[in-house]
């Protein structure tokens, strides 16, 4: 199976992405030449990390009959100084909160995600490590 998007330049540092039927500008910021008129495509990467595994852990949850009330995600990453500029760690926080969740199936759905579904994280994983945290109702989960 392969993927596919196409990318049409709009002008100064805009491009328009387009993804089977969305569509997505990305743009520089201004001190980089751009008009800000959309993010920046290395935090993109991060964005589409958070979304692969927050959709795995939200389908892992149901199927475990988890009432799942909130759901948030971080994901932070450490960069070279020099060029190329690329990521070196990535860190991701999942904040979760439900009166009835279930800690031991909250930590195994995040880990299923990072270990077995999340194909980002599994992509990410091979040029830089990945950490992550687990917050259920505010309060940290150890994960060992």
């Amino acid at each position: 199976m392969a993927a596919k998007i196409t990318m049409k330049w709009q002008d100064g540092m805009s491009f328009e992405a387009t993804i089977g039927d969305n569509k997505l500008t990305i743009d520089a910021t201004p001190e980089h030449g751009g008009k800000g008129k959309g993010p920046d495509p290395k935090p993109l990467m991060l964005t589409a990390l958070a979304g692969c595994s927050g959709m795995d852990v939200v389908s892992l949850l149901a199927k475990m009959r988890e009432k799942l009330e909130e759901f948030d995600m971080t994901v932070e990453a450490d960069m070279t100084e020099e060029h190329p500029k690329v990521y070196t760690r990535f860190t991701i926080e999942y904040h979760l909160k439900g009166e009835t969740l279930n800690q031991d199936k909250v930590i195994k759905s995040v880990k299923m995600s990072q270990e077995k579904y999340c194909g980002v994280a599994a992509m990410l994983r091979k040029v830089a490590p990945l950490d992550f945290k687990i917050f259920l109702n505010e309060k940290q989960l150890s994960i060992d």
